[in-house]
């Protein structure tokens, strides 16, 4: 196991103090998750990084790879367990665990302080204080070279239905955003299409809830006396097979529409000048893109507000990050000296988080996590 240097007690309460000040809890959360969890809501592409052993029960658990997840678990099953989903904010400090990425091996060990906020009102504006917190716990660390990247998984969204794509081809493209191959095919007119005896299954099971589709293949392997093999689980399976029934019907884009896509995805400027770009390339269902882009401005003025210097931002319209629970605002913090694969400090919106968790709430969702480690100036990390 990996471990990061450590960092002087005086430069950890320096980047520390920002979320002190921030209105948070101090919570904890266990250091093991269930694998198959993590695997629904982060996507495939993660099981590389995640440190997997043998849980409670001989059952396959992963070591926190940040607290996002963790956290919202144990919020919300608080909050189901005394009636609602309700609201809350909470800070927390610890361990995160990933396998080291560029086909090693080693795992990490790696200190995160963060916070995790869980709150009905105004999205923008906590958006906005969220990102300038990240910010602040960075600055705090001694780098002067800092830069901030900001990016939206909900602007492309609305720049899709602004196109006025048949739904299930719009439905798709949207669901490639965060998979660069999967992108990249969509744009080629590359999309792979089911046929013979696959088609035939997933006509099937496209017409069923994701649970009844999972049963329904584990009985069709009982029947045939299949054991499947690889890992992956009867619901992931059924997911992807009703995924390519979709494709078959939805079609491809045209020439002119992948081109307005990846003038989309080109998009990387100061703010203003981006979001400018964005708005020019609204198809002819554009209100949805527009109110996008306002929303945006307004978001833009509340980090100036906050002390983030607007001249070190920039909103690249083709980030995205690799844990797939993000359906809005995304940021990461960045130093030139440490490049852009090791970001200081990392977060955005999850919505969509609680209902896939089973709660019920009226609540949104956004953090972010810091790595003192790489906020300090006089680390190496």
């Amino acid at each position: 196991m990996r471990l990061e240097r450590s960092i002087p007690a005086e430069a950890l309460d320096a980047i520390r103090a920002p979320l002190l000040a921030a209105g948070a809890v101090a919570t904890d959360a266990p250091v093991l998750q269930p694998l198959g969890l993590l695997l629904d809501l982060t996507g495939e592409a993660m099981r590389a990084r995640l440190f997997v052993v043998s849980g409670d029960g001989g059952e396959e658990a992963a070591l926190r790879p940040d607290f996002t997840v963790a956290v919202a678990r144990q919020h919300f099953s608080a909050r189901s367990e005394n009636g609602g989903g309700g609201a809350g904010r909470y800070r927390y400090e610890g361990k995160a665990f990933r396998v080291a990425p560029r086909g090693s091996d080693r795992a990490e060990e790696f200190l995160q302080i963060g916070i995790e906020a869980f709150e009905a009102g105004d999205p923008v504006a906590a958006d906005a204080e969220i990102a300038a917190l990240a910010w602040a716990a960075s600055a705090a660390g001694g780098r002067d070279d800092l830069s901030l990247i900001l990016g939206d998984v909900s602007l492309f969204a609305a720049f899709v239905d602004s196109l006025d794509l048949a739904a299930p081809l719009a439905a798709r493209l949207k669901r490639a955003f965060a998979k660069p191959r999967q992108l990249k095919a969509e744009l080629d007119g590359d999309v792979e299409q089911p046929t013979g005896e696959e088609s035939r299954i997933a006509s099937l099971l496209a017409g069923l809830p994701e649970a009844e589709a999972s049963a329904v293949l584990q009985e069709l392997w009982s029947l045939a006396g299949i054991e499947p093999v690889g890992g992956r689980r009867p619901a992931e399976i059924a997911h992807r097979l009703v995924e390519r029934a979709e494709a078959a019907k939805a079609g491809r884009l045209d020439a002119e529409q992948a081109a307005k896509v990846r003038a989309f995805l080109a998009v990387s400027d100061r703010p203003d000048a981006a979001l400018d770009a964005i708005a020019a390339l609204a198809g002819p269902n554009g209100a949805a893109l527009k109110a996008a882009v306002a929303g945006w401005r307004s978001r833009l003025s509340g980090l100036a507000a906050r002390g983030v210097p607007l001249d070190r931002v920039t909103l690249a319209a083709a980030f995205g990050r690799a844990f797939g629970y993000y359906d809005g605002y995304l940021f990461e913090v960045r130093s030139s000296a440490l490049g852009d694969e090791r970001p200081l400090a990392a977060g955005g919106r999850y919505d969509g988080l609680p209902g896939k968790l089973g709660a019920e709430t009226n609540t949104g969702a956004v953090g972010f996590m810091v790595r003192p480690a790489r906020a300090y100036a006089g680390g190496g990390e």
